[in-house]
């Protein structure tokens, strides 16, 4: 509680520095100095009981113990008042000790004379008002007990822990239990996620599971054929006994009709479906007709067949079909399906892509026969539509909570996905608004960088600018923010104004030909510039920053297409190279930070070797979809046209695969050795739009990929990452 209490009289003066409020900040300080409880600190207050005693002042000892009386004990149920009379009557016998103790005399007698009224009638006092008259009181068997410093000692633990349990145990203000109460929160928030994604890994396995048995799963060609089975035979019987029956009707007739050549086992046009036979006809009929041996042996066959297909046995048979049939149908629900796909080799070829494209969950599908790999699977897509114009950044904080994302208009909303889509803050900017960051710690904090050369500190959880930091009136334009991971410091790109046609607006376009800009380090405690960059050959607009993991160093990426690398212990450069032809768009570290992975106006993805400056690890061809400037078409012939100001790639949790804008969506690759290329894995689709930026937060094996478009739309999709 006491630690509680120190919080609180900290955020309470930091709030009333904040609005000025300082008259009453001198009054909370002096009535701070004077607190009785000491901040319900127990240490302090019996630090304080001691100090009274020894300086013998007897009154204040009084009015202190009645200010705990009053303020503390109470409060108590009648139970507790025998224990609170015990102390007190412990605290005033310390008193004397130390008044014998230090041989002072006329305070002890003062004592009594004050005390008299008060503890004359009380028993445990009789013996005591002897005491000023015993020469040696720590000799005498009724006071030496008091005398040893083990009493001392077991008097003031005593009342320090009865002091400590009454406070634990008393009710507190609602304002000292915001800390338990956000702790409380952020552990129900955690467990909630770990349900969530654990829920999203077992729907996966389930999902992953059903598709193997029904993809691979091979049934005996009995069943698979198995509505076909009994009828089959019987028509197959039926058609049998048809021809035995037609032959010699074909025959009888034969006797007053004209001679026909007919292919054989073929029944006549005319009447022929006579229920009974006639030997004798048959056998005239063979006197005349002598068949040829082909005739003669479909009729022995046909025969015979009818000889053994009584109706009885063709009865117990359907009927062991039928009851087959039963059974496997009651086993697999699923065999309709099964055998549409078995007796339909056309409608098997449409329905297998279908499948692959509604579940997209299988790990191996079989696709003409060869296997293919899925790294990822997409749990659900969401959509974000609380924006009415083109996102210009959308950003995941670093708790992977809350998600900021901007507009061209200006409009940053603050939301948050996890239970459900919710927006938490809309911050509305009178000046025109081009980049914005999360801080690192706290992490509601948020950098939003202005087109009026200035920084705005918003608290996203109070929903109030902090702070407002003035850069710089030469170059106006804040281009990109990036906090340090250890939240002290951030650095801001400012860059001049561009001169740019009447046809490209501040947040469609930026000119080809470099402008100057600086790069600035601010401190987010003082809030003030710590030092300015220096950059080679001369100063630029700063496009794009970033960070490694501890902040050590920050990789840049310029409008004159070079690549910088400042190391942040020394506060200098430490590389530079030339990266594209025309401006770098963004730039990020890799996985294991040897490496720095680009995007320029050239349409080039490329990897390069911080050890080694300036050159290319690997290089991928990326189309202009995925580059920008990102060019929306209209009615009448009707084009916006954006260049890229936010993030352009993001890396999964391992840096194995990459995330891209495209046309229609998100598309994440593989990342392979240069000559093998960029490898499609999945397309996550879902806009009309084109996607101008992206990011990816990775949480356990589940990841949150979002792709924002010019139509203002953002698409939250889940995967989840598949363990080779």
């Amino acid at each position: 509680m006491a630690s509680a209490v120190e919080r609180t009289d900290d955020l309470v003066r930091e709030y009333l520095i904040y609005r000025g409020f300082t008259s009453t900040l001198k009054h909370l300080d002096s009535e701070i100095k004077a607190d009785k409880e000491k901040g319900f600190r127990v240490d302090k207050i019996i630090d304080q009981l001691q100090q009274l005693i020894q300086s013998f002042d007897l009154t204040g000892l009084k009015e202190y113990w009645a200010y705990l009386d009053r303020r503390l004990f109470s409060r108590l149920e009648d139970v507790y008042r025998p224990t609170v009379n015990k102390l007190r009557t412990s605290l005033y016998r310390f008193y004397l000790i130390h008044t014998v103790q230090m041989k002072n005399t006329e305070k002890t007698q003062e004592f009594f004379l004050k005390q008299v009224l008060e503890l004359q009638a009380q028993p445990e006092w009789r013996d005591w008002f002897a005491l000023p008259f015993i020469p040696a009181p720590e000799q005498n068997p009724s006071f030496s007990p008091y005398f040893s410093r083990q009493w001392a000692d077991t008097f003031l633990v005593s009342l320090h822990n009865f002091l400590s349990v009454l406070f634990q145990s008393s009710p507190q203000p609602v304002l000292l239990s915001f800390d338990s109460e956000v702790q409380r929160i952020k552990t129900v928030q955690e467990e909630n996620e770990e349900l969530r994604q654990m829920l999203f890994a077992l729907q996966g396995e389930w999902r992953q599971k059903r598709d193997e048995e029904m993809v691979h799963h091979k049934l005996p060609p009995y069943v698979q054929h198995m509505d076909r089975l009994g009828d089959t035979e019987l028509d197959l019987v039926s058609s049998q006994r048809n021809v035995n029956m037609t032959t010699p009707s074909r025959n009888f007739f034969s006797t007053f009709l004209p001679q026909t050549r007919r292919a054989p086992g073929k029944p006549a046009p005319g009447p022929q479906s006579s229920p009974w036979k006639d030997p004798a006809v048959t056998q005239s009929a063979k006197a005349k007709d002598l068949p040829s041996a082909k005739d003669l042996k479909m009729l022995t066959v046909s025969t015979a067949t009818v000889d053994l297909t009584t109706g009885h046995s063709r009865q117990r048979r359907q009927h062991d079909h039928e009851k087959e049939r039963k059974e496997l149908l009651s086993r697999l629900p699923q065999q309709s399906s099964e055998k549409k796909t078995d007796s339909d080799p056309d409608a098997q070829t449409e329905a297998l892509p279908d499948q692959t494209d509604s579940t997209n969950q299988t790990r191996v599908c079989e696709v003409g026969g060869a296997s293919v790999e899925q790294p990822f699977i997409k749990l659900s897509q969401e959509e974000y539509g609380e924006h009415h114009s083109s996102i210009m950044h959308c950003r995941v904080d670093c708790s992977g909570r809350r998600v900021a994302s901007l507009d061209v208009d200006g409009v940053v909303k603050v939301w948050a996905f996890n239970p459900i889509m919710q927006t938490k803050a809309t911050i509305m900017s009178k000046s025109p608004l081009l980049s914005l960051e999360w801080a690192a710690k706290p992490d509601r904090l948020l950098l939003l960088g202005s087109g009026v050369g200035t920084v705005k500190l918003y608290d996203t959880e109070a929903k109030k600018s902090l702070y407002e930091m003035s850069i710089d009136d030469v170059h106006p334009r804040i281009l990109s923010l990036a906090c340090s991971p250890s939240g002290t410091s951030f650095v801001c790109a400012a860059a001049a104004q561009a001169a740019h046609s009447g046809v490209a607006t501040e947040g469609d376009a930026r000119v080809s030909a470099p402008v100057s800009g600086q790069l600035l380090l601010w401190d987010t405690k003082t809030v003030k510039q710590q030092l300015q960059f220096a950059l080679e050959p001369g100063p630029v607009a700063i496009n794009c920053t970033a960070f490694n993991h501890n902040g050590n160093l920050l990789v840049t990426g310029a409008a004159d297409g070079m690549i910088r690398l400042f190391d942040m212990q020394r506060y200098e450069s430490a590389l530079s190279w030339k990266a594209h032809d025309g401006e770098v768009y963004s730039v990020e570290f890799s996985y294991d930070e040897n490496t720095v992975f680009s995007i320029g106006e050239d349409g080039k993805f490329v990897q390069w070797n911080i050890h080694r400056c300036g050159v290319k690890q690997s290089e991928y061809s990326l189309t202009q979809d995925a580059v920008g400037p990102f060019v929306l078409s209209g009615y009448s012939g009707y084009k916006q046209v954006q260049v890229p100001r936010g993030r352009l790639f993001a890396f999964d949790s391992e840096g194995q695969h990459v995330l891209t804008c495209s046309s229609s969506g998100g598309v994440i690759y593989r990342l392979n050795k240069a000559d093998a290329g960029l490898e499609s894995v999945l397309s996550l689709g879902g806009h009309k739009a084109p996607v101008v930026t992206v990011d990816w937060c990775s949480a356990m094996d589940c990841g949150t990929c979002l792709t924002a478009s010019m139509d203002g739309k953002i698409k939250l999709s889940t995967l989840l990452a598949q363990k080779p």
